[in-house]
């Protein structure tokens, strides 16, 4: 067999064990391996392996990954997250649909410390829920909210799948976070947007809640200020040259941390349970990576990524057709696959496809990410929406996914708009030297 047809079989062989359930970077890293053997012999795959799992586990650059989640771990624990909450609620609790429209401001006050979409939404989720049942809003309405709004999670900075597409692409994760920060604030108005035209057609959905007074608006709106000092301390910092993203990470961490124990919200207990579920995520992702690792060099040897943008550079159509042929791709990949394990499953393939067609790779990450959120909270894998159905046993899944479809015309809609206009995903990255 040749070695393109080889590639195509072991990219068949990993959907294939993905549809079984194994674990995505167990399943990309044995993949790899038995590919790399086949073509280059098994004392080649075995020294590949160890050699990509020891460098992928020791990498400095990949050490931003655990502390960027360590901070939102530790941002959640210091009760940051009730804090936003509460202070979106007093300003917006009395509109019809506000405590949607506070979730959803909170939700994106959050992704600014978190980076993770699946902690976004289980964080807010926790929070919101019991609110918005309190005061009688439609199931619907209030878990569909909660499942999008925590896709904010990956798009605004600081963002675990960027990160990631920066490591794997080699690209600035500086101005990776900068090109997501216009696209993340537009998808929250839309959001809002939206959840105001369900409100507007369907009073009942989100009766309004008792109104504040603006001593009371005053008053909460201190609650905002640890998550404001974080992503200035860590993200403001980065921007600045302060240091490394690395160190961002770490010192935004240690901020979370000291402000937990100056309001002295953060408890032994939450302090040991936080560092355990962050721990638990960066390990996920890191054999992920691991994993995409060896997959990557598999499909190299097999010559399936340039032999591919070959093939599109020389197609009669234009450059931007083939663009959308392969975001459709990602979007009816994400229906089966995590975000994370469908960027770095496919970027060996499509990214070099991308640079042949001169099209800003900066611009591209921030597609595919949005892309990709879709992923999150659409049949059949829709983690947020499972996520949300372990806070809301009680709610049948079929409404949660019912309830996530008017927010997918706000992805839709800012994915065309970054095809019309890419300087809204590369304005303030351009603005970096």
């Amino acid at each position: 067999m040749s070695y393109e047809t080889v590639g195509v079989i072991g990219i068949g062989l990993l959907l294939f064990l993905f549809f079984m359930g194994l674990p995505v970077g167990f399943t990309m890293a044995l993949v790899g391996f038995i590919g790399f053997a086949y073509l280059n012999g098994i004392d080649s795959a075995f020294v590949l392996i160890a050699q990509d799992i020891f460098e992928t586990l020791s990498s400095y650059p990949l050490s931003v990954i655990p502390t960027f989640i360590l901070m939102g771990s530790f941002a959640y624990a210091a009760g940051i997250s009730q804090k936003l909450y509460a202070a979106c609620y007093t300003w917006v609790g009395h509109l019809r649909g506000g405590l949607t429209i506070a979730t959803v401001l909170a939700c994106s006050g959050f992704a600014a410390v978190c980076g993770s979409t699946a902690a976004t939404a289980a964080t807010m989720g926790k929070i919101a829920l019991p609110e918005m049942k309190k005061y009688k809003y439609s199931d619907l309405l209030a878990t569909g909210t909660v499942a999008a709004a925590g896709t904010l999670g990956i798009l605004i900075p600081p963002s675990t799948v960027f990160i990631v597409y920066g490591i794997l692409t080699e690209e600035s994760i500086g101005k990776l976070f900068l090109s997501g920060i216009l696209p993340g604030a537009i998808l929250t108005l839309f959001y809002v947007a939206t959840v105001a035209i369900i409100c507007l057609r369907h009073p009942e959905y989100g009766p309004p809640g008792p109104s504040t007074t603006w001593k009371e608006k005053m008053r909460s709106s201190v609650g905002i200020t640890p998550a404001v000092i974080l992503f200035v301390l860590s993200i403001g910092g980065l921007f600045l040259g302060w240091f490394s993203p690395t160190q961002a990470g770490a010192i935004g961490s240690s901020g979370a941390l000291l402000l937990g124990l100056i309001q002295q919200e953060l408890t032994w207990k939450r302090f040991v349970e936080s560092g355990i579920d962050g721990l638990k995520t960066a390990c996920m992702v890191l054999f992920i990576i691991a994993g995409a690792t060896v997959f990557g060099h598999f499909m190299a040897l097999s010559n399936i990524p340039f032999v591919l943008a070959d093939w599109a550079g020389n197609l009669p159509i234009s450059p931007i057709a083939i663009i959308g042929v392969i975001i459709f791709i990602y979007f009816i990949g994400g229906f089966f696959m995590d975000s994370m394990a469908l960027i770095v499953v496919t970027l060996p393939i499509f990214y070099p496809v991308v640079r042949k067609l001169g099209f800003d790779p900066i611009w591209f990450g921030v597609m595919i990410v949005l892309i990709a959120e879709m992923g999150v909270i659409t049949p059949p894998v829709g983690v947020n929406v499972f996520v949300i159905k372990g806070i809301a046993p009680e709610i049948p899944i079929q409404v949660i996914f019912r309830g996530i479809i008017p927010y997918l015309v706000g992805l839709l809609l800012l994915a065309a708009l970054l095809m019309i206009f890419p300087r809204i995903a590369t304005f303030l990255p351009g603005l970096v030297p």
